[in-house]
């Protein structure tokens, strides 16, 4: 893992942003129990780590995603890091509600883009995809071309990869799960044990207790 990555983790977690807990659980939308609760809407109250993840997902952009000429904002979350991303690779920048509006021109896709471009959709956190999909797939209904999605963090479920697959969307996420629990591992914060314990979830997260 690069160490600008190494780096956002430690902070995610320091920053109480990333929780990760052997002895309770949270509870997904989903009905999902969870040993991990993330709210990355807390990073852009935080200088430096909105900063590093700027960085590291203008450089992923860039080598993922070499022939961006648009970065999108996913409603709402994955808009401020859209606009920081595309300050950062000097690129137009829209957003995508979640559903049009409902008065005016009913616009959906806000922000100057056109048939020729190629947009790179900034999510925060995926866990099976559904909404940043149904983003995509708004602006694709538009005529316009996804080149691809990317996120801050990923829980890494199969059913995320099967669903952008199956829509034929490209998806790469910055951090996953199984990076977290393996740096937790590295540096002594978690046991083997713990470890075990929490990949065990990620293998069949509807049947863990």
């Amino acid at each position: 893992m690069e160490k600008l990555e190494t780096k956002i983790l430690d902070q995610l977690v320091a920053d109480n942003i990333v929780q990760l807990h052997s002895d309770q659980t949270f509870q997904f939308a989903s009905g999902i129990h969870s040993p991990i609760y993330t709210d990355l809407r807390l990073t852009v109250s935080y200088p430096d780590l909105r900063s590093n993840i700027a960085d590291a997902l203008a450089q992923l952009i860039k080598d993922q995603y070499p022939d961006v000429t648009v970065i999108g904002g996913v409603a709402t979350a994955g808009i401020p890091h859209a606009a920081l991303v595309a300050d950062r690779l000097n690129l137009p920048m829209v957003y995508v509600r979640s559903k049009p509006k409902d008065h005016g021109t009913g616009k959906q896709i806000e922000g100057k883009i056109s048939q020729q471009d190629q947009v790179v959709l900034i999510d925060d956190l995926i866990s099976t995809g559904g909404s940043v999909i149904k983003a995509a797939q708004a602006v694709q209904r538009e005529g316009y071309k996804v080149v691809g999605v990317v996120s801050i963090f990923s829980y890494g479920f199969p059913d995320a990869s099967q669903n952008f697959k199956d829509v034929q969307i490209s998806f790469t996420p910055l951090l996953t799960y199984a990076q977290l629990i393996q740096q937790l591992l590295d540096t002594d914060a978690i046991t083997q044990d713990q470890y075990s314990k929490f990949n065990q979830w990620h293998q069949d997260p509807w049947n863990w207790k």
